[in-house]
């Protein structure tokens, strides 16, 4: 399991009322969730992004409440992977519990841009700028986590 795209930039301290507003949060389903993601941050982000885009943020991304909502929106839309400096702990576990793939890199969360072709690689944590031809190391998945993420999420893994 592999991620390639586009990239979709923001800066520190991207909370979860940013990256779904609580005004939308009355629907469980995925796709309107998407359809709403970022909004408050970047208004044309769900017109921009693409299947397998990749978001990269600097610190604290995810920061403030507990929601589940905020990376099932991020996933919905089409993104296959977040990089960050560093992830907010309760997003960090929500995300690796829906099965979507986060990687802190300070390297790559500094050097990245918006609009960069990056691919990564999952089992060894290599992040590769295709747009700067520079890579980057990021620590790679354990293989539990791998196991998880393969199986789209910790349910489907504890169900499998």
């Amino acid at each position: 399991m592999d991620a390639k795209g586009r990239v979709h930039k923001y800066g520190n301290n991207v909370d979860t009322d940013v990256i779904i507003p609580a005004r939308h949060l009355n629907t469980q389903d995925h796709k309107e969730l998407a359809s709403h993601c970022m909004e408050d941050i970047d208004k044309e982000f769900v017109n921009k992004v693409k299947e397998g885009d990749i978001m990269v943020a600097g610190d604290n991304f995810g920061c403030g409440s507990s929601r589940e909502h905020a990376p099932i929106a991020i996933k919905a839309s089409g993104i296959s992977c977040v990089i960050a400096n560093t992830f907010a702990r309760i997003f960090y576990r929500n995300a690796i519990n829906i099965g979507l793939p986060i990687l802190e890199c300070a390297e790559a969360s500094e050097k990245i841009q918006d609009g960069d072709e990056v691919s990564v690689d999952f089992n060894t944590g290599v992040i590769t700028n295709i747009t700067k031809n520079e890579t980057y190391q990021a620590l790679p998945f354990p293989d539990f986590i791998k196991d998880i993420m393969a199986k789209g999420g910790l349910m489907n893994s504890l169900k499998k």
